[in-house]
């Protein structure tokens, strides 16, 4: 096992020089998912981790929200962190009421503590299904942990890769609050866009009105790659026709987010800059870039105004 202070060979530094992006956010855009990690002196990272991160601090966050001209950001729990909410909680409470946050949960969360974090920010958490990141909670906890953030009006985050759909569809089905899926089920680009795989996934995002879909993560995903492969600054050109498919038959529970600072990224390092200007490729109209990155995260992180 790594210590909190040797990152896992192979990953990439985050990029630290992020473009200028050519298209400009609309105003109150939220990047709706994005991480901080550590710093490791100051928040360790959890002995069962499966990776071992560059610090990423609330700082740095805050600065690329500024340089790319979001408002808003929602910080989604570190599988690297496990259980301990206090780095993500930490750049919650440090953002002045624009940031809210997904934590990491187990059955065993007292009352207190699930009032701190909701007054802290937190609005929902995150249940992981991909083995390579984590070893997944049996079902009966996670259906406990359900049943005790349902008072708060949580959500419940899930991450799945899109072979495992199949076998998670009738229990994900049964979590009776708001679903948010990460990265579009991660589908595989390389198939047809109107195939039966990537079918599936949109029949499960029709199957209850509460279920909304993170569009993001296009260089996770992209097999054609960044634009030095590209060869234009119109990158993951491969991931468009997946991601405008669900932001034009759900237009109401579409979300976008950074993704920073890109865990477990070997090939290629984003620049966020480019990342931004995906967006109109994917969601080709100003009114469907206004719900995807303001109208619906704020529907869903802010409902109160106040």
């Amino acid at each position: 096992m790594t210590t909190s202070f040797e990152k896992t060979p192979g990953w990439l530094d985050w990029y630290a020089g992020p473009s200028r992006p050519a298209y400009q956010l609309p105003p109150g855009a939220v990047d709706a998912h994005c991480h901080v990690f550590g710093p490791g002196a100051e928040f360790p990272y959890a002995p069962e981790r499966k990776y071992t991160p560059c610090d990423a601090s609330k700082e740095q966050l805050f600065a690329l929200r500024d340089h790319l001209g979001f408002a808003r950001t929602v910080v989604v729990q570190a599988t690297c962190h496990g259980a301990d909410n206090s780095a993500m909680v930490d750049a919650l409470r440090a953002s002045g009421g624009l940031a809210r946050g997904v934590a990491t949960v187990r059955p065993e969360v007292t009352d207190a503590q699930l009032r701190e974090l909701h007054e802290a920010g937190v609005r929902g958490v995150r249940f992981n299904f991909v083995k390579r990141l984590v070893d997944a909670a049996p079902r009966q906890d996670l259906r406990e942990v359900v049943e005790r953030i349902r008072p708060y009006g949580w959500h419940v985050v899930v991450y799945f890769e899109a072979a495992d759909l199949a076998g998670l569809r009738e229990f994900l089905l049964s979590i009776p609050v708001p679903l948010v899926v990460d990265h579009m089920g991660r589908p595989d680009v390389a198939k047809d866009p109107d195939g039966p795989e990537f079918e599936a996934f949109l029949s499960f995002l029709r199957a209850r009105p509460d279920i909304w879909c993170k569009v993001t993560c296009p260089e996770r995903l992209s097999v054609s790659g960044p634009p030095a492969l590209d060869g234009e600054r119109a990158a993951y050109r491969d991931v468009v026709p997946f991601a405008r498919r669900v932001v034009e038959e759900f237009p109401d529970r579409v979300l976008w987010g950074t993704d920073w600072p890109h865990p477990n990224l070997t090939d290629h390092m984003p620049d966020d800059g480019l990342l931004v200007d995906f967006l109109p490729r994917i969601a080709p109209t100003p009114q469907l870039r206004q719900r995807l990155l303001v109208d619906n995260p704020m529907r869903l992180y802010w409902p109160d105004p106040h």
